[in-house]
């Protein structure tokens, strides 16, 4: 039987996986206490094909008032913490919305085989948007990437967001 988190099993890189469904459905519960916290709903979710899941985590900006506290850096930073290693070579990260070029980097220095991503982001997308980070050759690592994971929940979920901010005339 072949290994469902082997970066080269075929099924496993279909978007309606039921792994990657229920992941990305725990990243969205995290982006959901984001949304209660007033801050951009991302929720990201890493999990140890041997441990299960080793962090959680969503943007945090706001409330830490530093610029690198998006989803993705903390639950990298808890994975990190929880394995006692940076890398991170066996890990599947799920996000909400598609890592931006700060993000798409830690990805690569944390030897992430592997990112499950739900909506694509047009502002700053760095797996397939804008930049492809996680697949250029000239690093030292790349990334498969699955886009789309529950793409239309996650575009809703910041689209409510942004329009209840508009609403109430703020950024």
């Amino acid at each position: 039987m072949t290994d469902p988190f082997s970066p080269l099993d075929l099924a496993f890189t279909d978007t309606n996986h039921p792994f990657h469904l229920h992941h990305m459905g725990l990243a969205l519960d995290e982006a959901a206490l984001a949304d209660r916290e007033d801050e951009v709903p991302v929720g990201a979710v890493i999990i140890s094909p041997e441990r299960g899941v080793i962090a959680q985590a969503h943007n945090m900006r706001e409330q830490l008032t530093d610029p690198t506290a998006h989803a993705e850096m903390i639950a990298i930073t808890q994975a990190a913490g929880s394995l006692k290693s940076w890398r991170l070579e066996q890990c599947i990260l799920y996000v909400t919305l598609e890592p931006c070029p700060m993000c798409a980097g830690a990805i690569v220095q944390a030897r992430l085989p592997m990112v499950v991503y739900g909506c694509t982001d047009p502002k700053a997308g760095a797996c397939h948007t804008l930049y492809q980070i996680t697949a250029d050759p000239r690093l030292n690592h790349r990334a498969r990437v699955i886009g789309g994971v529950m793409a239309d929940q996650c575009a809703a979920v910041l689209t409510s967001f942004f329009a209840r901010k508009r609403a109430m005339g703020k950024k």
